[in-house]
């Protein structure tokens, strides 16, 4: 993303995972805020850490004072393995989480995915909810609601989506969120991959952390 990007390796199930972290500046954050992880979109679809919308997300969270970290899914770039259908790639994050939890203790950590990357984080959450360990909060950009089997998320959890998303269209997101009582951001005009409308994401994000 920038210079200071840190790239690093963990070992997974299925071997070797890529991984890029981006701190925030130390002057203005001399301790960081927190750790958000950030998921990319579907690997057989061309979704990798280096994804715009996943940068996006990555920036926005540095702009607040949280140390981002992107993580190739298995099969991606530097990773090794093949696509697991989302149960290793969960697995892996949940690698993640935990490396970064013993690395910084004490942080609040937050969940952020783009597309197949929301369904990833969504799953993990259950996870840590079940341990009672939750994240602080999701960030869900492109809800993969009707494309894979999106469990509930709290009541916090920020959804971004595009009005004009053909990919996964708005009204399922809108069905997946209603029973829950989830609000929905829609950005005007925006298509899956948020062309030309990624800086309404980093906004959006910051406006709503800071409001809690």
């Amino acid at each position: 993303m920038n210079a200071h990007t840190q790239p690093f390796t963990l070992d997974g199930a299925a071997g070797a995972l890529e991984c890029a972290l981006d701190a925030p500046d130390a002057e203005q954050f001399p301790a960081p805020r927190g750790i958000a992880l950030i998921g990319h979109p579907h690997p057989l679809y061309g979704g990798t850490m280096d994804n715009k919308v996943v940068h996006t997300l990555a920036r926005a969270f540095v702009s607040i004072g949280y140390v981002a970290v992107r993580m190739n899914f298995r099969g991606v770039g530097g990773s090794a393995g093949v696509h697991d259908d989302g149960r290793g790639e969960t697995d892996d994050m949940a690698l993640l989480h935990a490396h970064l939890t013993a690395r910084h203790p004490g942080l609040p950590m937050a969940l952020a995915g783009f597309s197949f990357g929301t369904f990833v984080q969504a799953q993990l959450q259950q996870r840590l909810e079940a341990a009672g360990t939750p994240a602080e909060r999701l960030v869900l950009v492109g809800c993969a609601a009707g494309k894979w089997p999106m469990p509930p998320v709290p009541g916090n959890t920020i959804l971004i989506h595009g009005e004009v998303d053909d990919t996964i269209p708005l009204s399922d997101v809108f069905d997946w969120a209603r029973p829950q009582d989830l609000p929905v951001i829609v950005i005007p005009g925006a298509d899956h991959f948020f062309h030309r409308k990624l800086q309404h994401i980093k906004t959006f994000l910051v406006e709503m952390w800071r409001r809690g």
